[in-house]
């Protein structure tokens, strides 16, 4: 009964448009008030706010907001066609080699920002009219952009993994670790299907073959961009530093490359690229300081247990369980967006 409470508030609140922090509390608070008789107001309120500012007292999720300021910057220094630049040399040149281009890009730009929305609005912003001007279908560009954009929460470093590692106390350099394998494997998959989609639809090659000089040149113009995740994962996997400490690295390279290498960033963009990095960052950290609350309620109500119980009666099998959890995330992603499913779904 108070699974079904929780997720029908939830689903309720979020259908109505409410943002979801403010959704999952009143789902805790629904909680507290349908199930647990006696605690006064005063006692809610407080268990509130000690629950939030835990959950978001954490070293490792200072990591969050720098890794959203690094990508803000190496975006503001013009990364996203010297990337694009970098991968048309190389696959360009090939039948539907434009939509090579695309994923390897977002490749790349995986390793800079973390994000699957910075990765497609960056490549995006560059590829879609070039992909319009050479024949693809707006339909074929846009699944594109957003296909290989969600390469961002996987190939390291990651958003995601942050928060997941500091959510659930697990290392997130080791995280960093297992996601290198599985991103590469689903962006050579991507490239794949385009080559061979382009070649049944007949698209366009975009180009000639790359000569000595070209790929010199290409690797002199994205050597620095093609550096910052060299450095930071690095000294993650080398001990140097943190992978919180590894974000801040990542954000000075990133000012410092915007700023006075191509020196396309002003103090007042500077100034606007904090801003901006600080709202996104304080939107995901207000969803896991109210996540910390929610699963206050939930362990005291025994959900996780409940629940679990209800999966393992479905089903012993490792695999079945998996094949169950994943068919709830894939609904869940028809309505949610993958961090706030993460959060919400880790504390059960």
């Amino acid at each position: 009964m108070e699974i079904a409470v929780f997720f029908g508030t939830l689903v309720v609140c979020l259908l109505i448009g409410i943002q979801i922090g403010l959704s999952l509390s009143v789902a805790g608070f629904v909680l507290i008030f349908a199930f647990m008789d006696g605690l006064p107001w005063s006692g809610v309120l407080s268990v509130l706010a000690q629950r939030m500012y835990e959950g978001a007292d954490s070293f490792s999720l200072l990591a969050l907001p720098l890794f959203f300021l690094a990508g803000a910057f190496m975006e503001a220094g013009g990364i996203s066609a010297r990337l694009v630049n970098f991968a048309q040399v190389f696959v360009g040149w090939v039948r539907g080699g434009l939509a090579t281009v695309t994923v390897v890009a977002q490749m790349f730009m995986a390793g800079i920002t973390g994000s699957a929305s910075a990765d497609a609005a960056a490549i995006g912003a560059v590829m879609i009219p070039a992909l319009k001007k050479h024949g693809y279908s707006p339909e074929f560009a846009a699944a594109l952009v957003a296909s290989a954009g969600s390469l961002g929460p996987i190939i390291p470093p990651s958003i995601g993994m942050v928060v997941y590692g500091a959510m659930s106390d697990v290392s997130i350099a080791r995280l960093f670790v297992g996601g290198i394998v599985p991103g590469v494997l689903l962006g050579v998959g991507l490239i794949f299907v385009c080559i061979v989609l382009a070649h049944i639809r007949q698209y366009p090659k975009g180009g000639t073959r790359p000569t000595l000089p070209l790929i010199a040149h290409a690797f002199r113009e994205a050597a620095i961009p093609l550096a910052a995740p060299a450095i930071v994962l690095g000294g993650i996997f080398t001990g140097v530093f943190t992978a919180t400490e590894s974000a801040m690295v990542a954000a000075v390279y990133g000012f410092v490359v915007a700023k006075f290498v191509y020196k396309k960033l002003s103090w007042r963009q500077a100034f606007e690229v904090c801003y901006q990095s600080a709202v996104g960052a304080s939107r995901v950290m207000f969803i896991i300081a109210t996540a910390a609350f929610v699963a206050w309620v939930l362990a005291r109500l025994q959900i996780p247990q409940h629940l679990g119980e209800a999966l393992l009666s479905l089903s012993n099998n490792k695999y079945v369980m998996l094949a169950i959890i994943n068919l709830l995330l894939l609904v869940l992603g028809c309505f949610l967006e993958g961090l706030a499913i993460m959060i919400v779904m880790i504390p059960t």
